[in-house]
């Protein structure tokens, strides 16, 4: 089964296009696809403000940073299951309306319904990505393997 299921508006859009490379890096694992899609100073909010994931809410800020979080929360995550119902693509941007589905190595999963913003630059690199998520939300759809 593909990690990235896409039933919403896909006309060609820088944004669009990085959006879609990165769910897709994201689900089969690839982290270092994933990092390339980003440039240098790029800003990652997932989700949004404090959270367990990001105590401060200050995001995670370039490569570096961007990979430490990819280390201890993508890495942690057996599969992830990307639903796309709806996509707003203008400027730099683009938002997606989402379900993103995680499987956990027991078998567990969680349901985060979510926004994801993506802005890119002239290069099409990814400069913002902005996940809108509610973590007691998501939470409360875990379920035990």
């Amino acid at each position: 089964m593909d990690a990235l299921s896409w039933h919403a508006p896909d006309a060609d859009h820088p944004a669009r296009r990085a959006a879609r490379a990165s769910m897709t890096a994201v689900g089969s694992g690839r982290r270092d696809a994933w990092l390339a899609l980003f440039a240098p100073d790029a800003l990652v909010e997932d989700p949004v403000g404090p959270s367990f994931l990001d105590p401060a809410g200050a995001g995670h800020r370039g490569h570096d940073g961007i990979g430490a979080f990819w280390d201890s929360f993508i890495a942690t995550i057996s599969g992830f299951r990307f639903e796309i119902t709806d996509s707003f693509a203008n400027g730099p941007c683009c938002a997606n309306v989402a379900t993103i589905t995680t499987t956990m190595g027991d078998g567990s999963t969680m349901t985060i319904d979510c926004i994801l913003v993506y802005t890119v630059d002239d290069a099409g690199l990814i400069t913002s990505l902005r996940a809108h998520w509610e973590p007691d939300r998501a939470m409360a759809t875990l379920t035990k393997g």
